[in-house]
């Protein structure tokens, strides 16, 4: 280095305000596959399909997973099954397009800046989910990252994975299977009335938190916010107005249709296997 020159060694974030938003159905979909690997395989890797909006939130909505073999120093992927499953993809969503992949394991191992390399020339900026399937920490943790170029003047050095923000949303249903899933060790899995229940609790929680922030905003222990409050708002607002002999009237008509059903698919599942024993002893009559 000269005296008046310099080189200055930077970082390049390919981007400033990325997150990553992703439905439940993807990371069962990873899962099944982890599930469903060869047996020499240690990780499964795949695509993840979705759509970016304009202020740079990463919606990832399906994924479908990649065969591939991987050593130490190289990845190889099966390029001609990728393009031929985004194909077949599109023909279904053709809103759908590449938004980055995805990997099983815990954070990002070392053949992973390889795989990015390869998504980084069929999507700009592609987004790299992990999906801790061996669950290292006690539950499957589920992290986002980007890559970030390191340069030295005008020379790329290296690539850099940056976590991102990353957001999952789902309905109670999704939330009851996606909280089985996380643990280590399950007993068996909740029947319906099991899961209302768990939701129940969840809400009277969520419930309590909100009545214990807008009794210390009352009490000016902690400093309002407004769009907490305009949100707190709106969804007192949109809760429907009624009485509590409807309410109740409303839940045990629902309890009863439920009962209805499960009687109906008992008789049915009843009637379908005394068919059954009946063809089979006339066959053998």
């Amino acid at each position: 280095m000269t005296g008046g020159e310099q080189t200055v060694l930077q970082f390049h974030p390919s981007s400033t305000s990325v997150s990553a938003k992703v439905h439940p159905v993807v990371i069962f979909n990873i899962c099944d596959c982890y599930v469903r690997r060869p047996d020499q395989a240690e990780r499964v890797i795949g695509t993840l399909l979705g759509s970016v909006s304009s202020d740079g939130t990463v919606d990832i909505r399906n994924s479908y997973a990649v065969p591939h073999n991987e050593s130490s120093d190289q990845v190889a992927l099966d390029i001609d099954y990728h393009h031929n499953m985004l194909l077949s993809h599109q023909k279904v969503n053709p809103k759908e397009v590449i938004v980055g992949w995805y990997s099983t394991g815990f954070g990002v191992s070392g053949g992973s800046a390889l795989i990015h390399e390869f998504y980084s020339r069929e999507v700009p900026n592609p987004v790299h989910l992990t999906v801790d399937t061996g669950f290292t920490n006690g539950e499957a943790s589920i992290k986002a990252f980007v890559s970030v170029n390191l340069t030295l003047g005008d020379r790329q050095l290296a690539a850099q994975f940056h976590e991102i923000p990353l957001d999952l949303r789902m309905i109670e249903a999704e939330r009851v299977g996606f909280d089985i899933l996380k643990s280590t060790m399950v007993d068996k899995l909740p029947s319906d009335l099991e899961g209302m229940e768990a939701s129940m609790e969840r809400l009277l929680s969520l419930i309590d938190d909100v009545y214990k922030y807008v009794d210390d905003v009352v009490e000016q222990r902690v400093a309002p916010d407004n769009k907490i409050g305009r949100f707190i708002a709106d969804t007192v607002a949109s809760i429907p107005k009624i009485s509590p002999g409807a309410f109740d009237k409303l839940i045990n008509d629902n309890i009863q249709d439920h009962l209805l059903l499960l009687y109906l698919s008992s008789l049915t599942r009843a009637q379908l296997g005394l068919a059954e024993k009946l063809n089979t002893a006339a066959q053998i009559l």
